[in-house]
C-alpha cells in the first residue's frame, strides 16, 4: 500500500466501510457512558478472559481467501467504468444516470460486519499509543502496523479469518498512514483535483475522462473539521478559527487550499487539493494530448537552448505550470537552474538544480517571500531562473534578471497576449514597459471543450518585438496560432528564429535543417512512447552531446520500419493473389 509520509495517525474519524456515511449516533445512558463505550468495555472483559488465541498471519491471496469487497452495483445507474485504485482493498466505479445525463464517482471499500466495527474501534484505541511513542523508528511501517494489529487481535482472543484481518488492517492503515476516507480518491491516477465544499456535502473530483463529477464520499461536521486540521498539520502548517485559511503543500507534493469553520466558508470547513502527478509530464506527453504540435515543440526547444525568456499564461487549470515544467527538460544538461515557488510543483530531472520555496513566518522568524528568494537567486549566478507564478513586486526583480542576461520562465493568469502585457504594466505588478520588452516569448494556453471532450491547447505563441518608436506601444507578433474549428496549429512566421539564425551564423537552410532534425527526434520519441521524464531527459542530453549519432540511430530505425512495412505489404499482396486463384493462403500443398 502506497501512502504519504507524515504523522502516524491521520484521521481519527469513523471507519466503518459505509462509504463515508455516518452511522446513527450512539446515545449515552444515565451514567454518561455511551452504548459504544459499554460494548467496548464488555468486549475487553470477555477478550481478557479468553486471551491467547493464535491467528495465522499469512499473506492475503484473493484466489485462495476470496474477495475483500462486495458490490452489487449502484441502483438507477449504468456502470460505465470500473478500476482499482488500491488493489485489493478499494476500487472506483463510474455510474451514468441517463435521466439526469450525468456521471457519478463511487468509491468501493471493504464492508465491516457490526462486530468488526466495534473491534476496529478497540484497535484504534489500543494500537495508537504504542506506535506513536515507539523508542526506535521502524523502516517498514506497513509491516509494523500489520504485526501490531496481529499481536493485539491475539491478545483479544479474537477468532477471525484472513479476510476479516485484512479488512481491519486496511482501515487502520488507511486512517493512520493514508488520507482517511479520502485515501482511495488520492490513489486514483485519473483524478486531478479534489474539492469539498462543506459539511455533509458530496466531494467533487475532476476526472481526466469524465471531468467534474460527484462522489459518494462526504464528511460530518466534526470529522471534516478534524480532517482539515490534520491536512494542515501533516504539511507542517497551523490552522485555527483565528487563522482559518491555509495554502500548503501536502507530503506527496499535492497543493491544498484549506478553510476551517464557518466564518470564511459559511457552508463549513472546506478544502481543495490539486493532486501532484507522480511523474512530471514531458514534451512527449504534451504532444500526445495535443497541447502543442511537433513544430511548436521544436521551436520552443531551439528558443530554450538559445536562452530566450518565456512566460506561460492562461486560466486556472489550463496547464501553464505543467507546460513550463515540461519544456524545462530542454535546458542544456550542465546549465545551472534555480526554481522559486510558493508551493512545490516543479520537478526537474537536472543535476545542477537548486529548488527554493517561500515560507511564512514561524514563531520568532520572518517571512521568506518570492521577492526575497528572487533577490537571493541572482547571487547564485543561475543561467536559468524558473518562477512558479508572478503576481506582485517579485516581477520587477524577475524582469531585472532578464535585462541582466538571465533566462527566465514563469507563469501568470491571463487569457490573451494583451492581457498579459496590461497586467505586467499595471497595479500591482508595475513592470516598466522598457523592461517588459526583454521578454522573448508569450505562450497563452486554454482549457476548452471540443467534440471529444475537454482539452488543453496552446492558443498562441507570441514574440515580443520591442517598443514601437512612433506610438510608444509594445509590439508583438504571433509565431503560431491555434485554429479551434480545425483543432490545428498554424505557423505565422518567426522573427525570433531569424535572430537565432544570425546569432549562430547559420544560413536559412541550416536553420530549417536544425528544426527538422529536432522534429524528427521528437516524433521518434512520440511514436515509440518514450515519455518517462528520466528517459526523455537522458535522450535530450544525448542529442546535445552527440547529435549526429542520435540522428543516425533514428535514421536506422526509420529505414528498418520502412523495410518492415514494405515486407508486410508484399506478403499481403501475395496472400490476396493466391486467395483469388483459389489456393489456400500459405499454400504449396497438394490441390485436390
Amino acid at each position: 500500500m502506497t501512502t504519504p509520509e507524515g504523522d502516524l495517525e491521520f484521521e481519527r474519524g469513523r471507519a466503518d466501510g459505509t462509504d463515508g456515511k455516518r452511522s446513527p449516533r450512539w446515545m449515552a445512558d444515565n451514567d454518561g457512558e455511551t452504548i459504544l463505550e459499554r460494548a467496548r468495555r464488555m468486549i475487553r472483559r470477555v477478550l481478557e478472559a479468553i486471551r491467547g488465541t493464535e491467528i495465522d498471519l499469512v499473506e492475503y491471496q484473493p484466489s485462495v481467501h476470496g474477495p475483500l469487497l462486495e458490490f452489487d452495483g449502484i441502483s438507477g445507474l449504468e456502470e460505465v467504468d470500473r478500476y482499482w485504485v488500491n488493489a485489493p482493498f478499494a476500487f472506483v466505479t463510474i455510474g451514468y444516470d441517463p435521466d439526469a445525463n450525468h456521471h457519478r464517482y463511487h468509491v468501493v471499500e471493504p464492508t465491516l460486519r457490526p462486530d468488526e466495527r466495534v473491534l476496529l474501534e478497540t484497535l484504534f484505541e489500543d494500537v495508537r499509543d504504542p506506535l506513536l511513542y515507539r523508542d526506535e523508528p521502524h523502516d517498514d511501517v506497513e509491516t509494523l502496523l500489520r504485526e501490531t494489529i496481529h499481536e493485539y487481535l491475539e491478545r483479544y482472543g479474537a477468532e477471525i479469518d484472513v479476510r476479516a484481518f485484512y479488512r481491519l488492517f486496511y482501515y487502520v492503515y488507511r486512517d493512520f498512514r493514508g488520507y482517511g476516507r479520502l485515501d482511495p480518491i488520492m490513489h486514483d491516477p485519473h483524478v486531478e483535483d479534489v474539492s469539498c465544499d462543506g459539511y455533509e456535502l458530496p466531494i467533487f473530483v475532476y476526472h481526466d475522462e469524465y471531468t467534474d463529477i460527484e462522489t459518494n464520499v462526504s464528511f460530518e461536521k466534526a470529522d471534516l473539521d478534524r480532517f482539515v486540521v490534520r491536512l494542515a498539520q501533516h504539511s507542517g502548517r497551523h490552522i485555527s478559527i483565528g487563522d482559518p485559511m491555509v495554502e500548503t503543500t501536502l507530503s506527496d507534493g499535492s497543493r491544498a487550499e484549506l478553510a476551517l469553520g464557518e466564518e470564511v466558508t459559511p457552508r463549513g470547513s472546506a478544502f481543495t487539493v490539486r493532486k501532484y502527478a507522480d511523474e512530471p509530464f514531458t514534451p512527449v506527453d504534451l504532444l500526445e494530448y495535443g497541447t502543442f504540435s511537433v513544430e511548436q515543440m521544436a521551436y520552443l526547444w531551439l528558443a530554450i537552448e538559445h536562452n530566450k525568456s518565456l512566460i506561460f499564461a492562461g486560466g486556472t487549470a489550463s496547464g501553464k505550470t505543467t507546460s513550463m515544467n515540461a519544456i524545462s527538460m530542454f535546458i542544456p544538461p550542465r546549465s545551472k537552474v534555480l526554481t522559486i515557488e510558493d508551493t512545490r510543483e516543479l520537478e526537474l530531472y537536472h543535476d545542477n538544480w537548486l529548488s527554493s520555496v517561500t515560507r511564512e513566518r514561524l514563531h520568532d522568524g520572518k517571512d521568506v517571500t518570492m521577492y526575497d528568494l528572487l533577490r537571493s537567486a541572482l547571487r547564485h549566478r543561475p543561467e536559468y531562473i524558473v518562477v512558479g507564478e508572478v503576481r506582485g513586486e517579485e516581477a520587477i526583480t524577475l524582469f531585472q534578471a532578464m535585462n541582466t542576461g538571465h533566462t527566465t520562465y514563469s507563469t501568470m493568469h491571463a487569457d490573451s497576449v494583451q492581457t498579459v502585457i496590461n497586467r505586467l504594466e499595471n497595479e500591482p505588478i508595475n513592470v516598466p514597459r522598457a523592461m517588459v520588452q526583454s521578454l522573448d516569448i508569450l505562450s497563452v494556453q486554454t482549457l476548452t471543450r471540443l467534440e471529444s471532450g475537454r482539452v488543453r491547447r496552446n492558443k498562441v505563441l507570441a514574440e515580443i518585438e520591442g517598443i514601437d518608436q512612433r506610438t510608444g506601444e509594445l509590439d508583438y507578433s504571433t509565431a503560431y496560432t491555434w485554429d479551434s474549428e480545425a483543432d490545428a496549429f498554424r505557423s505565422e512566421g518567426s522573427q525570433l528564429l531569424a535572430e537565432i539564425r544570425e546569432e549562430r551564423g547559420w544560413s536559412q537552410t541550416d536553420l530549417l535543417r536544425e528544426l527538422e532534425n529536432r522534429q524528427r527526434f521528437l516524433e521518434y520519441l512520440w511514436e515509440n512512447g518514450i515519455s518517462d521524464y528520466r528517459q526523455f531527459t537522458a535522450l535530450v542530453n544525448e542529442y546535445y552531446a552527440d547529435k549526429a549519432s542520435v540522428l543516425e540511430t533514428i535514421q536506422a530505425a526509420e529505414e528498418s520500419r520502412e523495410s518492415s512495412d514494405a515486407s508486410t505489404t508484399d506478403e499481403t499482396n501475395a496472400g490476396n493473389d493466391s486467395t483469388a486463384s483459389g489456393t489456400p493462403v500459405g499454400g504449396g500443398g497438394r490441390q485436390e
